[in-house]
Order: structure tokens, then C-alpha cells, then sequence
């Protein structure tokens, strides 16, 4: 049975408070800082509360009277005494009788625009926003009219938080293929340009035909066909190629002056714009915009660069520190060399949870994700709710087709036909994904390990592992007090993340000789970090510090060959992240492996009196060791040798621990950024890999013993090998050996 979590209705606000304040209406549209909600209701009064993607939006309130119609969303028939008059000057040439009829109507299709609109829905009564029913009732698509989904239904609540937090830029939407966001986005820019005064809206693709091919065969088309009411007057062609200018925005003729018989010309035209611009790093720089539509972003190719064009583009959207105007972005993703890779940055930086002291993510919109099974094509039912499962009786579409299969089955049935060719599963998950890993899925053709487990595992954590496996956290020392004993405390905002804690004998386990102390659960596992020395960096960014830590075999109550931490993070100062790996060491009882290239923590740890957590490199005799390594320990990185060993112990425990390892089990790591980190790894440029280099020393510390020099290996210099593979069929084949 499916279990949706697109979505989720919450109360964070008592009720007795919104009952109070819904009584005088005093619910202002926008921000409500004191309660953390985004109010996108424009009566003053409240009803659910939607939890999308982290953020909490409140919907009006249900009126007491709800459309009912035919129990589902149908597009009410526009009436044929108004569909002969085509402009505000046929209407100024009728009877003052014929307008004082139909005013009401128009008035109230106003209404629906500004306030939303309520109906039944297969027995529910169910909330669209004012640009939703623009988009159902109004709006012209290569189909017709859109029919109704769910689907997008949140899509649009969502942006209408969007539109109302003062905090927001507007959206980052990482969607599927076909979901109609093209259409979706061309409708909004209409229906706010046909509204707006002296306002400029801007179009924007993964190439400028893409960009015209959207203005000419969309957006101009959807302009044409609104209703004389809604439509401005407008210069220039009727369909023009490059800029759609309106003269005089519909509100203000509509409201107040259509009954009225004053002169149109008395109105004085407000010059708004939509148009559309060549794709570039500086497209619209200098501009102000009200809106801007960002279609296909994922998919911005070399020399482009969506990361560079936003950073332009964004500050079209602001005067000073107010936020003037919305992004629109949506997108599939290219795999990650074809423009992915960067817009999957813009994404993860668009998270609502991680905001910055003003209260703004760091690209300053909000991601949204909303799963293929929402909104695949020929699996929405008539009233355009998703057929999940499959159904016992057969369900009719909105075309009176038979759905006998739930859309996950047909998803899974897609996907087990496609794993004789991991490329052309990547593209399927890529274009069709039910998770963001799925969106962001890479080619495989050049990777050295093998994808198909690594792969195996992500699905595996997205789609069946309890999410409870792992918690996030963070460590710190019993009262404050450093170099006593350490506890973990669950936390959201936390930096380090683990799915395993030993039992409490176990913890803080320390030997101390000779005044040095020594974890006294070496025989239970290692760390393996990737550090770094310089708190600050040109950039403002730089590589992050990086912690793991594996189980081995033991006869502990603990899980073998499992890795149990992560901490992939860089926090203002390099002493900060220096005091978060010792506290991890310390909390768990088991020693470090780091690379000594970048020395500071390993002398942190020296002069803190840890130097017996720092592990020696474990290929060399201690008589063989330099000066330096004797004091501080660590392995360096320069070693050619070193550098496949490392690589090979990575190869190893994914063949042997990840993915499907046998009789239908998966692997325990739970961790799905070290295992995209694996996947992307390349070892001539390691320095982009953090989450690689600190897992695969932590299994180099584990397995120490391998490493060790012996009179055989002192004659004969060590050959380790490791293999790159093919990905392609079933199994991935070894196609060049390393070594």
C-alpha cells in the first residue's frame, strides 16, 4: 500500500487561536512569523494547515456554501452573449441593461481569481488558488483546457506561498517529464502581467529558441484567448514574436468602470511586458522584474551556467533588501556534466529548513519535489487523483479509459525491464523519478566502481529503509565541561549523522597510559577523516571536512562491517569542526585514520592529549616512520600506492557490503550522499570527493592488518588492485584493471 508523504495537513496553531482571530478576520496575507506559517488566504480567515516540503501554508477557510457541480472539477461553459464581444470597446457599445446583467458574473470570475475557488471533488470539498482557477477555467494548452490534478493542485499552493512569503524569491521545482509545468508557468505570466501596472516579465530556457518557442507558442496563444474581461489592451502584432505589451492592465476597467460609459482613452496605459531573452550567464542583468519563468534550468549546458545566470538574475527580483519580483524555475535534471550537476547545487540550496539569519534559504527560493506517481500520464483518475495501487476494480480516466494497474506497478515494471542498461535506466529515472536521488540519478560510463550496487542501495534506502535508521545530530561534552565524557542529543539542525549508538557500557570508553589516553574500543571499528586547516576560503566556500565511521567484526553487541556515522560539514572555524571529530571519537571509543597533508587536527589532537586516537599509517613499520608521523600519525595522500589502496578498499566493501549482498538482502549503509559520492568518484581528482576519502580510510583503518609490511612485501613492492567497470547488462563487467 502506498504511503504518500507529499503532503500533510498539521496544526501548529491552536485552535482556539485561529478561531479567534478568524472571527475578526485578522489573518494578514504573507509571513506570520509568531506562528511560522505562510497565510496564502486572502479573507482574512484560516482553515487547514498544509505542511509541503517543510513548509507550513495555511488554506482559507471552507466556506460555508461549496460549489458542488457534478462532484468534480469541470470548466463552466463561458456564455455565448459574451463570447461574441471581444474587446472593452465592444462592451462600451451595449446597453447599460445588457452590463448591469452581466457584471455579477465577471465580478465574480474576479473574485475567483483573487480569492481562489472551492468545489467538490469526489465528496471533498477541495481549495484551488486564484492562479489555479486561472489556469483550469481560462487558460488555452495544445489539449484544449488542462483537466484537473492533484498534483498540481499543491504545485500551486505551494507557489502561492511562494508569492506571499516576503522571505522568498519564488520556486526551484524539480519535477518529471510531462507534468505541464511549461503550460503552468506560461498561464501564470499572463495572468499576473494582465493585472500588473507598469511591470516587466521575463522568459527564460536551456537555449534562446526554447526561450521563443515557449513565448510564441504559449504564452501569446493563452493571451489571445482570455476572455474580453481579462484581456488588457495591447500594442503591436496580435501574436507577436519577442514582447507582448499591454496598455492598459483589465483591473483597472473591469470592477469599477464597466458598467460605467466613460472613455477608455481617459485610462492612462501602464506599459507592462512580457518577453523573452537569448540564454546567458547575464540574461536580464540590469533588468527589474516582476516575474521571471525559468524553464529546463537543470538542463543549461556548457558555457551556460544556471548557477551564474541566477546569481545575475536574482537581484532583478530585488530593491535593495525587499524582494520585488518572483522566480518560477522548474525542471527536469540532465545528468550531472550537461548542466545536472549545477542545477542540483541551486536545488539543495533552495531547502526551506536551512535558512540564513534573515530568515532566506541560500539561493532564496524554495524547493519543491513532487514525485512521478502524482502526475503520470494515464494513471489519474476522472476526478485527477492518482491511481497508486493497483485497484481491484478497474478505474476510468478522465478519457473514459480503463486503469486496471497502479502506477507504481507499471513504474517498477518499467524499471526491471531496464536493468540490462543502467544508462538507459538512469535516463528513466532522470526524466520519471520518485525520489530526488532518482532526479539526480548520473551517467555510469565513468565510474570505477560498480553503480549497479551502489545504485541497488540508494533505492534501497529511498523506497524501503525506515527513515528512522538514521538520526540527526549532534555531540557534545556532559555539562559543558571538555574532556569528560560526551553525549549524543538528537537534533534537526545537527551535523553529524548516525544510525548506530553503542549501549552505554560501551561509550566513553577510554584507556589512558602514560598520561596519553587510548580508545578502548579499537577492536570494534575506525574513523577515517578528510580535514582541512584554513577556517575561512576565498570563496566563502571550500572543500568540507569529513568524518566516517565502520563497525568491524567483534564480539561487542554491535553490527559488523556497518558505517554507523557521517559528518560531511564546514562550520565557521576549522576548531569547531576539530572539537566535533574528538567528540566523536571519544563518544564512540575508536581511532581515527586521517590524512596528515593538512596536519592541524592531528596536532589538535596531540596537544588535547589524544594523540593515541590518531592511528599510524598502517603500511609502514613504526621504525620506518618520519619524524612527523611519529608525533602526530596519519597517512599521507601523495603515495601513488596509497592512493589505490584507498580506491581498492572502497571497491571491495561495496562488492562485498552494499547493494543486494545475497537471498534478497541489502546492505546497512544508510548514508546516500557518501554513496553519490562513491558513484561520482574520481581518483585523479580526489580532492572533490570528501565523503570518498574519509569512508575509504575508515575501511582502511578497519583493515588495517591488510597493510601491514611483511618480509615478503618488503622484497617485492606492494601490487593492490582495484578495477573499472563497464555498467552496462545485468552484471557490471570489469573492463581495466588498476594496479
Amino acid at each position: 500500500m502506498y504511503k504518500q508523504n507529499l503532503y500533510k495537513i498539521i496544526q501548529p496553531v491552536r485552535l482556539n487561536t485561529v478561531k479567534r482571530l478568524n472571527k475578526s478576520k485578522k489573518w494578514q496575507y504573507g509571513y506570520n512569523k509568531e506562528h511560522d506559517i505562510v497565510v496564502i488566504s486572502k479573507t482574512g480567515m484560516i482553515g487547514d494547515i498544509y505542511e509541503i516540503q517543510n513548509l507550513k501554508i495555511a488554506l482559507p477557510k471552507q466556506p460555508n456554501k461549496v460549489f458542488k457541480g457534478n462532484d468534480k472539477w469541470e470548466v463552466q461553459e463561458y456564455p455565448k452573449e459574451l463570447n461574441k464581444i471581444k474587446t472593452i470597446f465592444d462592451w462600451r457599445s451595449l446597453p447599460s441593461d445588457f452590463k448591469n446583467n452581466w457584471y455579477a458574473y465577471i465580478d465574480s470570475e474576479f473574485t475567483k481569481r483573487e480569492q481562489g475557488f472551492w468545489f467538490y471533488n469526489k465528496g471533498t470539498p477541495t481549495y484551488i488558488t486564484g492562479t489555479h482557477y486561472m489556469y483550469l477555467q481560462w487558460t488555452k494548452i495544445d489539449i484544449g483546457k488542462p483537466e484537473f490534478r492533484e498534483a498540481n493542485r499543491l504545485f500551486f499552493i505551494f507557489w502561492e506561498a511562494c508569492k506571499a512569503d516576503s522571505r522568498s524569491y519564488g520556486m526551484c521545482y524539480l519535477k518529471n517529464r510531462r507534468s505541464g509545468f511549461s503550460f503552468m508557468a506560461s498561464g501564470e505570466v499572463v495572468n499576473l502581467a494582465t493585472i500588473s501596472s507598469d511591470s516587466r516579465y521575463g522568459i527564460l530556457s536551456k537555449s534562446g529558441a526554447d526561450a521563443k518557442k515557449m513565448f510564441t507558442d504559449k504564452v501569446v496563444p493563452i493571451s489571445v484567448n482570455y476572455p474580453f474581461f481579462f484581456k488588457p489592451i495591447q500594442d503591436g502584432m496580435d501574436r507577436p514574436k519577442t514582447e507582448l505589451a499591454y496598455r492598459v492592465p483589465a483591473s483597472k476597467f473591469t470592477r469599477r468602470k464597466l458598467t460605467a460609459n466613460e472613455a477608455v482613452e481617459d485610462i492612462q496605459g501602464l506599459d507592462t511586458t512580457i518577453d523573452w531573452k537569448n540564454t546567458g550567464d547575464n540574461s536580464y542583468d540590469g533588468e527589474k522584474l516582476a516575474l521571471l519563468i525559468h524553464d529546463e534550468a537543470g538542463k543549461w549546458e556548457r558555457p551556460e551556467n544556471i548557477l551564474n545566470n541566477w546569481r545575475v538574475t536574482k537581484t532583478t527580483l530585488r530593491l535593495g533588501s525587499r524582494i520585488i519580483g518572483k522566480c518560477m524555475m522548474g525542471s527536469t535534471s540532465n545528468s550531472a556534466d550537461k548542466g545536472g550537476d549545477n542545477f542540483k547545487k541551486l536545488y539543495n540550496d533552495s531547502d526551506v529548513t536551512k535558512r540564513n539569519r534573515n530568515g532566506q534559504t541560500r539561493s532564496g527560493l524554495y524547493s519543491l519535489f513532487i514525485p512521478m506517481e502524482w502526475n503520470f500520464e494515464g494513471f489519474i483518475d476522472s476526478y485527477g487523483l492518482p491511481v497508486f495501487d493497483t485497484p481491484e476494480a478497474i478505474i476510468k480516466d478522465a478519457y473514459g479509459e480503463d486503469i486496471d494497474t497502479g502506477v507504481i506497478e507499471h513504474w517498477e515494471n518499467e524499471v526491471e525491464g531496464l536493468k540490462s542498461d543502467q544508462d538507459a535506466l538512469n535516463e528513466f529515472y532522470r526524466q520519471f523519478p520518485r525520489t530526488e536521488e532518482h532526479a539526480f540519478r548520473d551517467e555510469t560510463k565513468n565510474s570505477i566502481f560498480n553503480l549497479a550496487k551502489i545504485y541497488e542501495q540508494i533505492d534501497y534506502n529511498d523506497e524501503v529503509a525506515n527513515l528512522s535508521q538514521v538520526t540527526v545530530g549532534s555531540f557534545t561534552w556532559q555539562n559543558g565541561i571538555k574532556d569528560t565524557k560526551v553525549q549524543f542529543t538528537p537534533n534537526p539542525n545537527g551535523r553529524f549523522k548516525v544510525s548506530w549508538v553503542p549501549n552505554v557500557r560501551l561509550q566513553n570508553n577510554i584507556i589512558t597510559k602514560n598520561g596519553i589516553k587510548y580508545p578502548g574500543n579499537e577492536h570494534m571499528g575506525a574513523f577515517g577523516c578528510d580535514s582541512y586547516d584554513i577556517s575561512g576560503t576565498t570563496d566563502g566556500q571550500g572543500s568540507k571536512g569529513s568524518l566516517h565511521g565502520l563497525t568491524k567484526f567483534s564480539m561487542e553487541e554491535a553490527p559488523a562491517n556497518m558505517f554507523f556515522l557521517e559528518y560531511i560539514a564546514r562550520p565557521q572555524t576549522a576548531e569547531m569542526f576539530f572539537e566535533d571529530v574528538l567528540m566523536a571519537l571519544v563518544f564512540y571509543g575508536m581511532p581515527l585514520l586521517a590524512e596528515n597533508n593538512k596536519p592541524r587536527l592531528l596536532y589538535y589532537l596531540k596537544r588535547r592529549g589524544y594523540r593515541g586516537y590518531s592511528m599510524n599509517r598502517p603500511d609502514k613499520a613504526r621504525n620506518k616512520l618520519s619524524v612527523t608521523e611519529k608525533e602526530i600519525g596519519g597517512i599521507p595522500n601523495s603515495s601513488e600506492d596509497i592512493r589505490q589502496a584507498h580506491a581498492a578498499a572502497i571497491e571491495t566493501y561495496i562488492n562485498d557490503y552494499v547493494g543486494i549482498i545475497g537471498d534478497g538482502q541489502y546492505g546497512n549503509l544508510y548514508f546516500n550522499r557518501t554513496l553519490n559520492d562513491w558513484a561520482k568518484f574520481d581518483i585523479n581528482k580526489r580532492t572533490k570527493f570528501d565523503a570518498a576519502i574519509s569512508s575509504g580510510l575508515a575501511i582502511m583503518g578497519c583493515n588495517k592488518n591488510k597493510y601491514r609490511p611483511n618480509a615478503e612485501r618488503i622484497k617485492s613492492k606492494v601490487n593492490i588492485n582495484f578495477s573499472k567497470y563497464e555498467n552496462k547488462g545485468t552484471i557490471s563487467k570489469i573492463i581495466k584493471n588498476y594496479g
